[in-house]
């Protein structure tokens, strides 16, 4: 990935210096634990733990001439150890993917810490805002149109939610790729066996693939990159509702705009959502890659390679985005600016028309039946429409409705607090109850 996306930890765990890192980690894990059983000499298990080194510049210099990662990195390490004696039981009984996939194991645990990290924190920006505005009265928008009353709050529980299941789905998708094998070429165990494989997979913190081919089995890093794909959709969901919102007409809510920020080289006049938009672009690279890792599951019998080239490209460039994103996102939600009165302004813009669901109901509870209501309730809806009247005075004066509703009980079918009656009940859903304080962006003000 491109360094403008890329941030410093994120990085560091994809590279080479980092990954070749990890291929030794697991030759001194493997070499200590067959020392441990009596299998390699103890001094030589010591000499490769204490002399072993790696040099990214010998490791690809020496791979430019023999084409082959593994072995370069194998010939490199060998002449850092310096004692030919001891390096020889280096990568005793292992083959590549041996090496490869257990480490990349580890790779992929250390960038789905960071992933994790970020998720959480995300979370708690969603958290804090939807409490802020809990009970700030915004239209509901279905197709586009002016729907029925929300509140801003209520919208951002409903992202919150949705990044609480997206925590939960990483989780389970980290920990099916925390698993290591040491099975060799075709994966039968037959050079060091089964229990040696799970003592070194083991000694690196990781489970023990049950079974396995060459490789460690691709559908795994096809749940994860699903899952990534699934992380970046929600972010795009909430990128494209702030754009919307955004939008001059609507004007609800706008991403943060820098003091030196400038919007256009030929209007200054402008504060355009660039990091929302930017989000929306990046999420469509990480769903490209969640279907080339699909594409990675089916290989030739035992193995081929033409997996390790796409993922070479895919787990870093997804893991590497998809923290980009999530810092991007986090930052945009604290620092969002909303607008309430003009949240309250464009629910009123209508003139009452948002309540009409309220009052078909009102009508048919009082008798009224329901096509006969609704054609009433149409009608007038569509006069109070094209002549941007007020609708409750068209409704007011039809003999039909006020039949059944007096002028008390038609105030109540126009009640906007009777809309948002139960968002307290669903933040309690979303967020358990906090009857004694409320969330704020600075934290909780009274008991948690």
């Amino acid at each position: 990935m491109i360094p403008r996306y890329t941030r410093p930890e994120m990085g560091h765990v994809w590279s080479d210096e980092n990954k070749f890192g990890k291929w030794l980690e697991v030759e001194v894990a493997a070499t200590e634990t067959l020392a441990e059983n009596g299998r390699v000499p103890n001094e030589a298990a010591a000499a490769i733990r204490s002399r072993a080194k790696v040099d990214v510049a010998r490791i690809q210099e020496l791979e430019a001439r023999v084409k082959h990662d593994v072995i370069a990195f194998t010939m490199a390490v060998g002449e850092s150890i310096g004692d030919p004696a001891a390096a020889r039981w280096l990568h005793y009984g292992m083959t590549s993917n041996d090496v490869v996939d257990t480490a990349q194991a580890l790779q992929i645990r250390e960038a789905s810490k960071l992933i994790e990290r970020n998720l959480v924190l995300f979370g708690e920006a969603l958290d804090l805002r939807a409490h802020e505005f809990r009970h700030t009265p915004q239209i509901g928008r279905t197709h586009g149109v002016h729907a029925e009353p929300i509140t801003f709050g209520l919208k951002i529980a409903n992202w919150f939610a949705e990044n609480q299941r997206n925590i939960a789905r990483f989780r389970e998708a980290a920990g099916q790729m925390a698993v290591g094998k040491i099975s060799g070429a075709v994966g039968n165990a037959s050079h060091l066996g089964p229990e040696t494989e799970e003592r070194i997979c083991k000694r690196l913190g990781l489970k023990v693939a049950p079974v396995s081919s060459q490789v460690i089995q691709r559908d795994r890093h096809a749940h994860y990159l699903s899952t990534l794909a699934l992380i970046a959709a929600t972010l795009e969901k909430i990128a494209l509702e702030i754009r919307h919102l955004q939008r001059t007409e609507v004007r609800e809510a706008e991403e943060p705009f820098g003091e030196e920020q400038r919007g256009s080289s030929a209007m200054p006049h402008k504060r355009n959502p660039v990091t929302c938009e930017q989000i929306c672009g990046l999420a469509r690279l990480v769903r490209s890659n969640m279907l080339a890792a699909y594409e990675n599951i089916g290989l030739w019998h035992e193995r081929d390679i033409s997996h390790s080239s796409v993922e070479r490209i895919i787990l870093p460039d997804s893991t590497i985005l998809v923290d980009y994103m999530l810092e991007k996102m986090s930052g945009v939600l604290f620092k969002m600016r909303v607008f309430p009165e003009r949240m309250l302004r464009n629910l009123e813009s209508t003139h009452g028309l948002v309540f009409s669901g309220q009052l078909l109901q009102d009508l048919v509870e009082k008798g009224m039946p329901r096509d006969d209501a609704y054609k009433a309730v149409q009608e007038n809806a569509m006069a109070a429409w094209e002549s941007e009247s007020g609708f409750r005075d068209c409704v007011a004066a039809d003999a039909r409705i006020t039949k059944h509703l007096d002028a008390k009980a038609l105030a109540h079918s126009f009640d906007l607090q009777r809309q948002l009656r139960y968002v307290d009940a669903i933040f309690d859903r979303v967020f358990g109850a906090h009857p004694a304080g409320e969330k704020t962006m600075t934290g909780w003000v009274g008991k948690h």
